[in-house]
């Protein structure tokens, strides 16, 4: 079992036949969900799965909502990123997280390598977006 960070490969062909929308007033809903280190994740990840899915205080299955910021481009990228997303008063241990399509199916955008694991106890688990530019954002279209 390995969790491997990688935009899934199923939602590069989505992208082309319009399947999401990343606008952040009008679009769809995309969800975090954490994972252990017994989940399988990565590019052959087609949906959002219970396997191996983290458990624990103040963490709900399904993940939780995140806030999404409207796609832009820097240079030749176009780029989306999302608000950093925090479970408060959580105790819960992730290796890993999946960025997923609540609005349309539950399909899967990109598996999140965490490279070990992370605990929070009975404090804040937070995910941290990583800074929205060309060479940075959690995706991004060269």
């Amino acid at each position: 079992m390995a969790i491997s960070s990688a935009i899934a490969t199923s939602f590069k062909q989505e992208l082309l036949v319009g399947t999401h929308n990343f606008t952040a007033t009008s679009g769809n809903t995309f969800k975090l969900a954490l994972y252990t280190s017994s989940a399988t994740l990565g590019a052959s990840t087609t949906a959002y799965t219970t396997t191996g899915q983290a458990t624990g205080t103040n963490y709900t299955a399904g993940g939780a909502a995140l806030t999404s910021v409207t796609p832009t481009t820097s240079g030749t990228t176009a780029l989306c990123d999302f608000a950093d997303l925090t479970w408060g008063t959580a105790t819960v241990t992730a290796r890993g997280a999946l960025l997923y399509n609540d609005t349309q199916s539950d399909k899967a955008v990109c598996a999140i390598d965490f490279g070990g694991d992370k605990t929070s106890t009975a404090g804040n688990f937070t995910v941290v977006f990583p800074a929205a530019n060309a060479t940075a954002a959690i995706i991004r279209l060269a």
